[in-house]
């Protein structure tokens, strides 16, 4: 069994239990700039594109959040550097991300920063062309997302930041400008 098939069971396990420690429930939404780059590169590289992502927030405590994730990734190479200057060097995604983080947030009204960690899949077509790799990958590889931001409002439902998924295996890393918004899922019943 491997990570994902893991992760996944414990996920529905947890909701078919009530999972009494989850305090609040909503739903987050994303879209932002993305862009790819590889580990090593001659040519200082990137490409840049779509990023989409929608997340499941769990609220623990006022500090603490757990988010199972679904977005997509999707960067494409032009064929020059990051001065403009043409390049045989190439990096490019187009992924469907999954997975689950924990963001750590300061529990402040208008102005709170957080940061997040997890474990993830990215599924899909990855090519990393450069003078030290050629990797040209379709499949599973696995990633390790993290971001930082700002949670924005009286309630802070918005959400700027950047997020970042490293993924070792294609020698990598996706990220993003993002904004997003949180919309409340109906309150819990209480018994």
């Amino acid at each position: 069994m491997n990570k994902l098939q893991i992760l996944l069971i414990i996920f529905l396990i947890s909701n078919l239990a009530g999972a009494q420690f989850i305090k609040e429930r909503s739903i987050n939404a994303q879209i932002g700039y993305g862009l790819s780059a590889p580990y090593n590169s001659v040519d200082e590289i990137f490409s840049d594109g779509l990023f989409a992502q929608s997340e499941l927030v769990l609220k623990v405590a006022s500090w603490i959040e757990l988010r199972p994730y679904a977005g997509i990734v999707l960067t494409n190479s032009n064929g020059k550097d990051i001065n403009d200057n043409p390049t045989n060097e190439s990096v490019e995604t187009k992924a469907f991300l999954l997975g689950g983080k924990a963001r750590l947030r300061a529990p402040i009204p208008w102005v709170a920063p957080y940061i997040e960690i997890g474990l993830g899949t990215s599924i899909g077509k990855f090519e990393t062309i450069t003078a030290f790799d050629i990797i040209n990958s379709s499949g599973f590889v696995y990633h390790i997302p993290f971001s930082i931001g700002l949670e924005l409002g009286k309630n802070n439902s918005v959400d700027l930041g950047f997020a970042y998924y490293f993924q070792p295996s294609v020698k990598q890393f996706t990220g993003a400008f993002a904004l997003g918004i949180t919309f409340p899922l109906c309150a819990k019943v209480k018994t």
